[in-house]
C-alpha cells in the first residue's frame, strides 16, 4: 500500500459549482440535513469514475426510493452490516474485468457511504476486515450520532448525556450514561495509509473536498469520519446545519485532524477554545443537562483531555 500522501491544490469553489451533481436534487432527505452536504463533497474531489456503495441507512432510504434515484453514478445498496464487504466485491470484480480486458476505464474509485449506526456498531466487523485486507476503497461514515433513520436511538456514536429514545431523560435518568465510543482510533490501529475527521464548514469549505481528494489518490484503504449534523435527532433548526457543526469543531469536540502513513496532522487550532456548553445548548437531545452543571463539568472535562493528547500526537502545542 502506498503511505505517502500527494498534494492536492484546492479547486476553487466556483469552479465545482459548474460540475454536474452527481447526487442530485428531489431526494428526501430532511431539510438541513447535512449528508447531502458531505455526499456532494466527496464525489465533487474524485477525478475519477466512482462507483458507490451505500449502507443502510438515511442515505439510501432517502434517495433511492422505487423507481426513482438522486444518484448519477452507479449505487449497489447493502445491508447495515457489510457495506466493508460489498466494497470488497466490487473492487475484486473490477480488477478480474480489467485483467480480462473486458472492462475499458483505466481508473476506477469505490466510496461506501455509512452511517455512523452501520459502522460503529453494525458494520465494524465487516469494516476492520476489509481494512486488514488491504480493500482499495474509501469509506465514509456519515456519522450523525445515532440511529436516525429507525427512530432516533442511541449507537456507541452518540455522547454522553444525549437524549435518543433508547436513552431518555427524566427525574431518573440523564440521557446515555455512556461516552462515545472513539471509532477513529480504532481505525487508526489498523495502519491504514489515510485517516481524517471532517465537518462541513462555511469557514473551512475545502477541508473535506481535500481529504476526500487525498483519500481517492492512495493505494489501499482509505477512511473519513465525517459530523452529520441531524436537525430531527439533534433537535435544531434546519437553517442551523453548518453554525451547529461549526460549534462542534471550534468546542474541540469535533477535532479536524489527517493520519497519513502513521503520522498525526492537526488541520485546525481554534484561536479561542468555545466551552462545550456552548454546542450543547443549542440542541434538543441536551437541553437537560443545561440544569446539571455537573455533567457539563464532566463533558468539559473529558473534551479537554482528549483535545490535549491530540495536539501531543500532533506535535502541537496546547496554546
Amino acid at each position: 500500500m502506498t503511505r505517502e500522501q500527494p498534494n492536492i491544490t484546492p479547486v476553487p469553489f466556483k469552479k465545482l459549482a459548474e460540475q454536474a451533481a452527481l447526487l442530485t436534487g428531489g431526494h428526501r432527505l430532511c431539510a438541513g440535513c447535512a449528508e447531502s452536504i458531505i455526499v456532494r463533497q466527496v464525489l465533487m474531489a474524485s477525478r475519477y469514475p466512482v462507483v458507490v456503495v451505500l449502507g443502510t441507512g438515511c442515505l439510501e432510504v432517502a434517495t433511492t426510493v422505487y423507481p426513482s434515484t438522486a444518484w448519477e453514478v452507479p449505487v449497489l445498496h447493502c445491508a447495515f452490516e457489510n457495506a466493508a464487504a460489498t466494497a470488497s466485491g466490487v473492487q475484486a470484480a473490477y480488477r478480474a474485468l480489467r485483467a480480462s480486458n473486458r472492462l475499458p476505464l483505466p481508473e476506477l474509485r469505490v466510496i461506501v457511504f455509512a452511517g455512523d449506526g452501520g459502522t460503529y456498531d453494525i458494520g465494524l466487523q465487516s469494516l476492520s476486515g476489509a481494512l486488514e485486507r488491504g480493500t482499495r476503497f474509501t469509506y465514509v461514515c456519515l456519522n450523525n450520532e445515532g440511529y436516525m433513520n429507525t427512530g432516533i436511538q442511541r449507537s456507541s456514536a452518540t455522547p454522553f448525556g444525549a437524549e435518543t429514545t433508547t436513552t431518555p431523560a427524566g427525574e431518573r435518568t440523564t440521557g446515555k450514561i455512556e461516552w462515545r465510543k472513539n471509532l477513529t482510533d480504532i481505525i487508526v490501529a489498523h495502519d491504514i495509509p489515510y485517516i481524517a475527521q471532517s465537518a462541513p464548514s462555511a469557514y473551512r469549505p475545502h477541508d473535506l473536498k481535500t481529504k476526500a481528494a487525498k483519500a481517492f489518490e492512495v493505494d489501499g484503504p482509505s477512511f473519513i469520519n465525517v459530523l452529520s449534523a441531524c436537525t430531527r435527532g439533534w433537535r435544531y433548526e434546519p437553517a442551523q446545519t453548518i453554525a451547529v457543526t461549526e460549534l462542534a469543531v471550534e468546542t474541540c469536540y469535533w477535532p479536524l485532524f489527517e493520519v497519513i502513513g502513521g503520522k498525526w496532522r492537526l488541520n485546525y487550532k481554534p484561536h479561542h477554545k468555545r466551552p462545550i456548553r456552548d454546542w450543547l445548548a443549542v440542541q434538543g437531545r441536551f437541553q437537560h443537562l443545561l440544569q446539571k452543571p455537573e455533567l457539563i463539568d464532566e463533558i468539559q472535562q473529558r473534551i479537554d483531555r482528549e483535545w490535549e493528547a491530540l495536539l501531543q500526537r500532533c506535535g502541537e502545542s496546547s496554546r
